[in-house]
């Protein structure tokens, strides 16, 4: 009996989730809570002038999909002009709500959903010459820490460089879930990184693909493992997957 009101508990949040109201009402919530962990919090950022030079042009900025709290701020102080690719479903959603209010725009679907409607708008965004990309080549589902190649048909078909991106803190909660998502807390020390920009070459073969997607996955795992071995010895696994 227990379990059957549990079950019917989760089912009637995760139908409260799915509705727009209740969507903005947690955006707004997540937005004021993440400024207040970011204003009480001492920050140290490297290659912030990477970030502002290509903020406002075509660039695609990569990050693992645990790392997203903390860069909202610093992307909306740095007044990045930019989309971001989220995942239709009701988490997706959510996200792309709160991150507009971050000043960023959505385009949906995913490699797994949608994926050449979303390469056709990821690269008609960046042709335009006026925005930048963000997304996470792990996401939305895993397998965790490994790079999708998303990114390479982005940066490929337009120029654009991809750029990797990651953050964390002296107060770290790792969410046990399949991404870790890591939530810093307030009057923490946020360690941020903006990596160097990585060109892909248009002439370059597909089958060339799998030698530079595991180049790129490797300079973010190694950036997202230094940062953290600033402040934890934790260290997120690899290929852990999202449960349905």
């Amino acid at each position: 009996m227990k379990k059957s009101v549990k079950k019917r508990i989760r089912k009637f949040f995760r139908t409260l989730y799915g509705w727009g109201v209740v969507q903005w009402f947690l955006a707004i919530i997540y937005y004021v809570l993440i400024w207040f962990v970011y204003f009480t919090s001492k920050k140290e950022m490297t290659g912030l002038e990477t970030l502002y030079k290509y903020g406002r042009k075509p660039a695609i900025f990569v990050f693992w999909h645990g790392r997203t709290m903390m860069l909202s701020p610093v992307i909306s102080l740095a007044r990045v002009r930019g989309y971001i690719i989220a995942d239709k479903r009701k988490d997706g959603r959510a996200i792309a709500k709160m991150e507009k209010l971050f000043g960023l725009r959505t385009i949906y679907g995913s490699s797994a959903s949608g994926g050449v409607s979303v390469l056709k708008k990821g690269v008609n965004v960046l042709n335009k010459g006026k925005f930048c990309l963000a997304l996470s080549p792990d996401g939305p589902n895993g397998p965790s820490m490994r790079f999708h190649d998303g990114a390479l048909y982005f940066a490929k078909m337009t120029g654009a460089p991809i750029i990797p991106v990651c953050y964390s803190c002296s107060r770290p909660w790792f969410q046990n879930r399949w991404d870790r998502y890591l939530i810093a807390k307030p009057f923490s020390v946020i360690a941020g990184e903006v990596g160097k920009p990585i060109f892909i070459d248009k002439k370059t073969k597909l089958e060339d693909f799998e030698k530079i997607r595991k180049s790129l996955e490797d300079i973010m795992v190694k950036q997202a493992y230094n940062l953290d071995k600033k402040f934890t010895s934790f260290k997120v696994e690899q290929d852990l997957i999202a449960e349905d």
